[in-house]
């Protein structure tokens, strides 16, 4: 499990909008977010951290690298 703390995540559009981008990436990810937290959890076998952090930089948004 990869997680982020995505504090510019602020309403249901924006968790839209983080899922898109990583299911772009990666269609079989799932991932648990809470909104409340800003926490984003994700499980991918295709792509890495880093990857995934890129891809929500590119959606617009500003995630930072938690220990699972």
């Amino acid at each position: 499990m990869i997680a982020f703390e995505v504090n510019d995540m602020t309403c249901g559009h924006c968790v839209s909008t983080i899922t898109r981008a990583v299911q772009e990436l990666d269609p079989q990810a799932t991932l648990q977010i809470d909104l409340a937290t800003h926490r984003v959890e994700i499980a991918s076998v295709l792509t890495d951290a880093a990857q995934l952090s890129h891809a929500i930089t590119e959606a617009g948004f500003t995630p930072v690298a938690l220990a699972a």
